[in-house]
């Protein structure tokens, strides 16, 4: 080539490799002779003469060597790119993430003769418009209505009896038949509580005995036994309410206390009564636009927790293999509930001073007590039974073609005390809707989810989500790491005038995302955002323990929505009484089922767009405002610890880390291949981890179960230490300094490990805390 760019030409090169005696044959002997043995020059060849004029430039050579050049470049680039489609092609048949990927006909363009080949269409792109439209046209209001009347005609569905193993079995059946990849059951061993062979019954003594109220229903795991005392008349049985009786009639010990329901959790009033000095407590039901409600009683239970109360921490799948320990959150008093008639009757006896106005729940008479001179007293007798049974919590899975490891769950009571048309009925009635429709999208639509979709029936939901617990409990160690966010169809339609939301901040992007594509079935013409407006993140109603979603959340970390409708101002009257009946829950509302099919819309487009999009929809920069929310809050005691000698700088530096380790991640997301999984999947990880990381890792599972420091229950809270700090605003000598250390400890470590999680890897971790 030398020639042709007018240089000199040269001689020939000559190697020759002599081999060492000792086997060696790198050494090289290089001879510049062309024909030596032509007896030349050396150096030259003899047909070759000094006067021979150098050859000419020639620009067509030039130019042909160009063109060739660029030929090359075009044939190479086509290669290149039929065979990485080719590879496309096979890596998207390995839907399974088996490794098994079988070629389609549309990986190869040519036939071996050369002629180009038909191609063959694959399944389509389904794009979230269309899976969003084509969800919303298969949900059906009659089905959903088939469902909910499957509970007519029978009067109790309690856990671990024949009718609620009779619906299990039918829950089952249909997922069978809804071809579901996967169908199976769960059996647990619980101790409950039943009613004993006679009923509990109030007494009001003075000048003889007379009965008040002797109902069927009871409160699971009271204690056995009577009691007797004086009736104090507490509101809601909130820490406030009792304080405001402390104040102005001083201790209660050995008393009966009566609230009213509402607020908070019958298990958190029977707490409170308990940490007074109590001997017993009493709940009637609030008040109600439906006169029929006073006569009837309510049912509920009193272990302030959730699960088998004697087996806290471990799986109830067989309890006689663990030692006889019970939970610290049972009540150890005897507890009943009694009549709205009932307690107008009690108040009426009472001769103590009148109810504050905010406390007379439009009941005529309402006392506080009774005065120092009366010798009226409240007897209570309690009977009910412990005993053991099996129950069943039924599964059904969607597996994702892509991530099949990773998966959203939807769950649902299955259980009730009476006929429990809204308690358990909507519930599971929109469970199995939602499984017949997005089955029905995998098998005839093309739909492929990325990850998979578990459905979920739970029994023992009324004695504090015994089934969701037991399950939690005994998986432990992998959901967290697997199910990123599980959806609550618990008592989705109370009412329709209100839009009840509880939710993680993980999810209120994607919640408002949603919400601004469902119709609302009271206005068809508007959306269910323009119902909630746009400050609706103000509403959010913090989760219960009488929420299934609460363990979710507070015991395995995973971010959970509950969505439903309700009237604020007047309450369904019959939840939780042996009179939830369709045809009350229907009186209550006369959309029953066209709300059903919006609570089911709201549910499944959460399910689906959390499995289809490549990037998970988990919102954790909400986590961000939140802690700067609480920060702002804690301002104000600045001076009130340092008074102390001690700082809030160190948790206001964790929270710095958090929101800097949160924008670190957001910038890892935007600067990310999309397109290559294993880096989506590790950021995706990152951010289903959030909701687990602000489990307090220095606290027992077994002894402090619901450890979410925003969430949970305990000293380890953020509420819980924002509390103190204001008591010691209010009375600097009250404030144990060294649980207030502790306090500030466990919230700047959990928050900074959440920081540090979040960022990655441990060399990206910032510790200049």
């Amino acid at each position: 080539l030398s020639t042709q760019f007018g240089g000199e030409p040269t001689s020939y090169t000559r190697f020759s490799i002599a081999r060492q005696t000792d086997g060696d044959n790198s050494h090289v002997e290089m001879k510049l002779a062309a024909d030596e043995e032509e007896g030349g020059e050396i150096g030259r060849p003899e047909h070759l003469h000094a006067s021979m004029p150098p050859p000419r430039r020639n620009g067509k050579n030039l130019c042909f060597i160009i063109m060739a050049a660029v030929l090359l470049l075009l044939i190479g680039f086509l290669i290149g790119y039929l065979s990485y489609r080719g590879r496309m092609q096979r890596v998207n048949r390995c839907l399974d993430g088996s490794g098994n990927c079988e070629m389609t006909p549309t990986a190869s363009y040519f036939s071996d003769d050369g002629t180009e080949e038909e191609e063959v269409p694959g399944p389509r792109i389904l794009y979230w418009p269309e899976l969003r439209n084509m969800l919303s046209a298969k949900l059906s209001a009659t089905r959903l209505e088939a469902n909910l009347r499957q509970r007519e005609g029978k009067n109790s569905f309690e856990a671990g009896k024949v009718e609620d193993e009779n619906t299990a079995s039918y829950v089952h059946d249909q997922f069978v038949s809804f071809r579901l990849d996967d169908v199976w059951n769960d059996e647990h061993y619980v101790r409950l509580q039943d009613k004993g062979s006679s009923k509990n019954q109030v007494f009001i003594i003075e000048n003889g005995e007379d009965e008040l109220d002797s109902p069927d229903a009871y409160v699971a795991y009271s204690k056995s036994g009577t009691v007797t005392g004086k009736p104090i008349y507490v509101n809601y049985g909130r820490k406030e309410d009792f304080q405001e009786i402390r104040n102005i009639h001083g201790p209660m010990n050995d008393s009966i206390i009566i609230f009213r329901a509402g607020k908070i959790t019958l298990a958190e009033k029977v707490a409170n009564a308990r940490k007074e000095g109590a001997v017993g407590a009493l709940m009637y039901m609030g008040p109600s636009n439906n006169r029929k409600a006073d006569s009837y009683v309510p049912f509920g239970h009193a272990h302030l927790g959730t699960g088998d109360p004697f087996t806290p921490g471990f799986p109830s799948f067989n309890h006689t293999q663990f030692p006889p320990v019970e939970s610290s959150g049972l009540p150890h008093i005897p507890v009943q509930t009694i009549s709205r008639e009932a307690a107008s009757r009690l108040f009426g006896k009472m001769d103590g001073e009148k109810c504050p106005q905010e406390w007379t729940s439009r009941i005529m008479g309402c006392k506080v007590t009774v005065s120092s001179s009366s010798q009226m007293k409240v007897k209570l007798t309690v009977n009910n039974v412990m005993v053991d049974r099996k129950i069943l919590n039924i599964f059904g899975v969607i597996k994702g073609f892509e991530e099949p490891d990773r998966y959203v769950v939807l769950g649902a009571q299955r259980d009730s005390w009476g006929p429990g048309a809204a308690k358990a009925g909507v519930g599971t009635a929109i469970l199995l809707e939602l499984a017949r429709v997005i089955s029905d999208m995998v098998k005839n639509d093309d739909y492929r989810p990325r990850r998979s979709i578990i459905f979920a029936s739970w029994s023992a939901g009324e004695f504090g989500a015994v089934g969701a617990t037991e399950w939690l409990e005994g998986y432990s160690t992998t959901l967290h790491a697997k199910a990123f966010t599980y959806i609550n169809l618990d008592t989705a339609v109370l009412g329709s005038k209100h839009v009840k939301i509880s939710a993680s901040p993980l999810l209120y992007s994607l919640l408002e995302a949603t919400m601004k594509r469902v119709k609302d079935p009271t206005m068809d013409s508007r959306y269910l955002y323009s119902r909630v407006g746009s400050d609706w993140i103000k509403r959010v109603v913090p989760l219960d323990l009488d929420n299934a979603a609460f363990p979710f959340l507070a015991y395995s970390g995973i971010p959970v929505v509950s969505f439903g409708f309700y009237d604020e101002d007047d309450d369904y009257a019959f939840l939780g009484t042996t009179e939830d009946t369709l045809a009350n829950l229907k009186e209550k509302t006369g959309m029953l089922y066209p709300l059903m099919r919006t609570a089911a819309e709201v549910a499944g487009q959460i399910a689906l767009r959390l499995t289809h999009d490549h990037e998970l929809f988990l919102d954790f920069d909400r986590y961000s405002e939140e802690l700067l929310s609480f920060q702002e809050k804690l301002w104000h005691f600045d001076s009130n610890v340092k008074a102390l000698g001690l700082t809030l700088n160190w948790l206001y530096f964790a929270r710095g880390d958090f929101q800097r380790a949160a924008d670190a991640l957001r910038r890892d997301i935007a600067n990310s291949d999309r397109e290559n999984r294993i880096v989506r999947r590790a950021l995706n990880d990152r951010m289903m981890k959030v909701e687990y990381d602000f489990l307090s890792p220095y606290l027992s599972p077994k002894d402090a179960p619901f450890r979410h420091i925003f969430f949970g229950k305990g000293s380890h809270t953020l509420q819980s230490l924002l509390e103190n700090l204001e008591q010691l605003g209010a009375n600097k000598t009250s404030v144990d300094v060294n649980e207030l250390k502790e306090q500030l400890a466990l919230a700047t470590w959990t928050i900074k490990g959440a920081a540090n999680a979040l960022v990655g890897d441990i060399w990206n971790t910032d510790n200049e805390i």
